[in-house]
């Protein structure tokens, strides 16, 4: 009889040889492994290495993060510091420190700034590098007082004023002045003729509304400061805009004239209130002139007539033989005939046709003519 093994006892063995010969090839494959306990004493910290790298890099994560509290704020900014979320202080130009994140954080929002912002328009910037605009009728378009419709593009320009109510009482600044300045310039639009927007009223439309934006900002508290309210372009919409600018064209050349009429009369009424002083002063002069003569040929008369009271024939020769020098003096042709030879003498005159022909006035005088007076006691009666 022929004992046989079991096949349980077959598997078995197999199993265990195959084991056995990985666990030879395998060790004979691998490298030897290195010696720890050496490997220890070579390095400075040997057990504690992992304890004490772990405290190194702890300490440096915690510098880090306690550096990252340093800040510095522009000459042109204010730092709000926010202490988890809330506010907490406000830092002036400068190196500051706060304390790291998440305990507290820092803004830094500029206060020089101008900011600006578009309504009824929007810049837009080409590929080629020009700037061009696209309208916005939506919020360009408003009514007059007269119930006319007028296109109103403008910008608003404004600054920080309080950074902390900038920063925390309101959320979108942007959109509050953008609201703030269509409402107020609606308002003063609605309080305007359409004349006046177009023509006379601009310069009065920008100062209203800047000061209205102002106070509508004020009341929330908003911490912004309008610097100016500037009118581009006013107009009427494209539908009448022919027929708007031919009025205004007209309004203009009035306006034209009527500043061409004053300039002249400015320039012609001082001259004229000149002529007029000049020919009063002329008056004065010429009354004053008629007086002193008066005044002279009074106070002359009477010193005559006192002379006359002392000598009267004296004083009457003397007045006749004065009197007959002035009247020879204008007559040209004088002939002279004494008393004595009157009597001897045919009065005829010459019936020469020269005697009789009127002469034209000579600026030349008679050379020949002669300015006889009588002698002194010779009688004239």
């Amino acid at each position: 009889m022929v004992l046989r093994p079991k096949k349980e006892d077959v598997v078995n063995w197999d199993w265990d040889k195959l084991e056995e010969r990985k666990e030879k090839f395998s060790r004979s494959n691998k490298p030897p492994l290195p010696d720890i306990s050496k490997l220890k004493e070579k390095l400075p910290f040997g057990d504690n290495l992992k304890g004490k790298g772990l405290q190194i890099l702890i300490g440096i994560v915690v510098l880090l993060w306690l550096a990252s509290g340093f800040y510095i704020v522009n000459p042109d900014q204010v730092g709000v510091i926010k202490r988890f979320g809330a506010f907490n202080r406000i830092s002036g130009p400068g190196p500051h420190y706060h304390l790291p994140y998440p305990i507290e954080t820092v803004l830094t929002p500029s206060v020089t700034q101008i900011k600006r912002v578009e309504i009824g328009f929007r810049s837009v910037t080409l590929g080629t590098g020009i700037n061009n605009y696209r309208a916005v009728p939506k919020e360009s378009l408003m009514l007059t007082g007269d119930e006319n419709i007028v296109d109103v593009q403008f910008i608003v320009q404004y600054r920080i004023k309080d950074a902390y109510s900038y920063l925390f009482n309101i959320s979108n600044p942007f959109k509050t002045v953008k609201d703030a300045a269509e409402a107020a310039m609606r308002a003063v639009i609605g309080n305007n003729q359409i004349n006046a927007v177009l023509t006379t009223e601009k310069f009065g439309i920008q100062n209203k509304t800047q000061k209205l934006l102002q106070q509508i900002l004020d009341s929330y508290h908003s911490g912004i400061q309008v610097v100016a309210v500037k009118l581009q372009d006013v107009h009427p919409p494209k539908q009448v805009l022919d027929a708007f600018k031919d009025v205004a064209s007209a309004k203009e050349d009035k306006s034209r004239l009527i500043n061409q009429a004053m300039a002249y009369r400015n320039e012609i009424l001082p001259k004229a209130r000149g002529r007029a002083a000049e020919i009063i002063n002329r008056a004065e002069a010429y009354k004053e002139t008629k007086i002193r003569m008066a005044q002279g040929e009074a106070n002359r008369f009477l010193k005559m007539l006192e002379e006359y009271k002392k000598a009267p024939f004296v004083t009457r020769k003397r007045l006749y033989l004065e009197t007959m020098e002035e009247v020879l003096k204008k007559v040209k042709d004088k002939i002279i005939i004494s008393k004595s030879v009157g009597g001897k003498v045919i009065p005829l005159l010459s019936l020469d046709k020269k005697t009789f022909v009127e002469k034209k006035p000579v600026k030349k005088t008679n050379k020949k003519t002669k300015n006889i007076t009588p002698k002194r006691g010779a009688k004239n009666e």
